[in-house]
């Protein structure tokens, strides 16, 4: 067709490993914090499905929900994201999940 390109293949990021491990990351930043999902849930407003939901990989989290997750639960939302690159780099490809592309 013209005028579409094909883009190249990028996995969906709620489906890569550098996903699983923030998810990882955010489970544990709650419970080094001393909080269940229905406290966290409490802070942010939402029903504890709504919690359940980001930490099993059901539903991301936007930037700005990040944002509001961290200060719920108490921690600098930089250093989970320092982890995240120096695991896994700044790549697009969102780390390996068994696609290629």
């Amino acid at each position: 067709m013209k005028g579409h390109s094909k883009a190249p293949f990028m996995p969906k990021t709620i489906h890569t490993e550098r996903h699983r491990e923030l998810r990882s990351l955010l489970v544990r930043e709650r419970k080094a914090h001393g909080l269940t999902q229905p406290q966290v849930a409490k802070k942010l407003g939402k029903p504890p499905s709504y919690v359940a939901k980001y930490e099993l990989g059901e539903r991301r989290l936007d930037i700005l929900e990040y944002l509001d997750v961290a200060t719920a639960i108490g921690f600098d939302p930089c250093d989970l994201l320092h982890i995240l690159r120096e695991k896994y780099g700044g790549g697009g490809d969102g780390g390996d999940d068994g696609a290629s592309g």
